[in-house]
């Protein structure tokens, strides 16, 4: 898992910034941290399913998908279990800019959209294992085990988007993937007024 770790830090423009982990690790924040955490698996589920819908003509990505939105599915229901366990309530959150900040730039015209569409997919699934990776020392012992656990499944989602962005493209996609790590990293380093799980550092109430 190291190795598939390394490269998916290679991949990422900036690491997570110290100062969400230190707002994730506040006890006060885990079930908002769960409940965002389970908005997440079920978005994930339905953009797989959304790409099947939209491109029933190339098998690969409905394999790949099928898969995918199976397994972001469980890992919801997952979550949903650690809430009850917790006694946290599932509820309705807004969401994060993170996603709509790298949906902005896709192309309008395909194959660009699905190119686009399929490398923002890439970069969301590699920050959310890089995420898991980092969360979980400062979790406690069953969290932090369900974290680590999801780390396999993660990073060959983040392999399976940029596999089918490259295989679809049919030339180098280097330039693309360059343009979204960049913004990935832009939505990642700016301080957000709200905490989420794809949220940069929370803008503190005290600054000026």
């Amino acid at each position: 898992m190291k190795s598939a770790l390394d490269e998916i830090n290679q991949f990422l423009s900036c690491e997570t910034p110290d100062a969400w982990i230190e707002e994730a690790a506040k006890p006060e924040n885990l079930a908002l941290l769960l409940t965002d955490h389970a908005h997440c698996e079920k978005k994930a589920a339905s953009t797989a399913m959304t790409l099947m819908f939209r491109y029933v003509d190339r098998p690969d990505l409905l394999n790949k998908m099928s898969r995918l939105a199976r397994e972001e599915l469980i890992h919801f229901e997952q979550v949903l279990a650690i809430m009850h366990e917790r006694g946290f309530e599932y509820g309705h959150m807004t969401p994060a800019r993170y996603a709509a900040g790298l949906r902005q730039h896709v192309r309008t015209s395909e194959p660009g959209r699905l190119i686009d569409v399929l490398i923002i997919g890439a970069f969301i699934e590699a920050r959310s294992c890089e995420r898991f990776a980092k969360l979980a020392p400062y979790l406690d012992q069953p969290l932090a085990k369900f974290y680590r656990s999801l780390l396999k499944s993660e990073a060959r989602h983040y392999q399976d988007y940029l596999f089918l962005a490259e295989s679809y493209a049919g030339q180098p996609i280097d330039e693309r993937v360059a343009f979204f790590a960049q913004a990935e990293k832009e939505l990642i380093e700016t301080p957000d007024e709200e905490f989420r799980f794809h949220s940069g550092p929370l803008i503190r109430q005290d600054a000026a």
